[in-house]
């Protein structure tokens, strides 16, 4: 997009709502809740312990005692691995990843459209941390990106998870910006 002059940070996402999807569904099981009714903002990237679930900034307001915190996290960080061994390798998961693409993308229509108050975390090109792309809550509109919403108040269990995750999204980010570098 660059090398043609049509990049524009504000309409470029990386959708992660695949994890909050997850993230939604996983908390509303232990607490029962609908998990319709439930949202677990995902920051950070989208491969194993760069997915950041912050459970301390849920709606409703939820609490776990730091061993099943742990495990929580654990599991929305490893969900995909989960749904692969779970079909024995012949395949990923198809039916959440449509339901969550669907989600994103009619959040965007309702925020192109003029409804306000749309947020959805994405992937995006970020000054919130030291990495140049991060998944934050972004508030919608019109033009894409209105607002990058940042981290939030984060717990000190999250603060560690964000600190432990940058190594890797740093890595990941390069990977990405050397495969494009060398394309023909």
């Amino acid at each position: 997009m660059k090398k043609h002059g049509v990049y524009n940070p504000n309409k470029v996402f990386g959708v992660t709502t695949l994890d909050i999807v997850r993230a939604n569904a996983f908390v509303a099981e232990l607490k029962g809740l609908d998990p319709a009714r439930v949202n677990v903002p995902v920051i950070g990237g989208h491969a194993g312990k760069t997915i950041i679930p912050l459970i301390s900034q849920c709606t409703p307001k939820v609490e776990f005692p730091a061993d099943q915190l742990a495990a929580l996290t654990g599991r929305i960080q490893e969900a995909g691995t989960e749904v692969v061994k779970a079909k024995a390798g012949a395949g990923s998961a198809t039916l959440s990843m449509a339901y969550a693409g669907a989600r994103f993308t009619f959040s965007v229509l309702d925020a192109m459209n003029g409804k306000e108050g749309v947020v959805e975390c994405g992937y995006v090109r970020s000054e919130e941390t030291e990495c140049k792309y991060f998944s934050t809550p972004l508030l919608l509109g019109k033009n894409g990106i209105e607002k990058n919403l940042g981290l939030g108040k984060l717990s000190a269990f999250e603060e560690k998870l964000v600190a432990d995750a940058m190594d890797e999204l740093k890595g990941s980010i390069k990977k990405g910006e050397d495969f494009v570098a060398n394309m023909k």
